[in-house]
């Protein structure tokens, strides 16, 4: 269970920071209170972290090598995916993830009052979740690991994720590297690659 959770919170921490769910919780904090922001997107991104788990569970019963196989190449896959996306990108890129954070809540409007940001942050951010890599990685991550473990870690790095977007995200995003937060998370899937290639072997 504690590989289980080291995983979930590592995969989730690394590749979330400077994800576009990311940047919705930090222009939402600048606008409305921070902590009403916090409760919607961490209540989003805990509703699809269970979500994900139950559908890795439901993965899981499907035979052992293809199954293996295939959660090595998504790993692989993506790891490459973003290594190469990183090798594009200038040292200081401006994210583009803030763009489509910033049309995306600009489409949505303004809900007014406490329960209306609570509602509007739960919404924006679990839309902007869906089918997001973290949502696959961690299906994955649950169809061959412990879902307990992986979904308390999963939930864990959503959480140190979501806190430093409202309480410190302006001052990370003037100074965060897209480079190097998109290689260091390639890294990490091929590192998972690896990992679920030895443990089937």
């Amino acid at each position: 269970m504690l590989s289980a959770f080291t995983a979930g919170l590592l995969l989730i921490t690394v590749s979330e920071l400077g994800d576009k769910t990311f940047f919705i919780a930090m222009l939402l904090a600048m606008r409305h209170s921070r902590r009403l922001v916090f409760v919607g997107a961490i209540a989003a991104l805990a509703a699809m972290t269970v979500l994900s788990v139950l559908m890795g569970q439901v993965v899981s019963l499907l035979p052992k090598t293809p199954l293996h196989i295939a959660e090595i190449v998504l790993f692989v896959g993506f790891g490459f995916k973003l290594l190469y996306d990183a090798s594009q990108m200038s040292r200081m890129a401006v994210c583009e993830d803030v763009k489509d954070a910033e049309e995306t809540i600009e489409q949505a409007g303004t809900l007014v009052g406490r329960r209306g940001v609570v509602l509007q942050s739960f919404a924006l951010t679990f839309m902007g979740e869906w089918g997001d890599r973290t949502q696959f990685a961690t299906i994955a991550l649950a169809a061959a690991n412990n879902p307990w473990g992986v979904t308390a870690g999963a939930i864990v790095g959503h959480a140190i994720c979501a806190a430093i977007a409202v309480v410190g995200g302006r001052l990370l995003a003037a100074h965060l590297s897209e480079r190097l937060i998109t290689g260091l998370g390639g890294l990490l899937f091929l590192l998972f690659g690896i990992v679920a290639w030895v443990e089937g072997a």
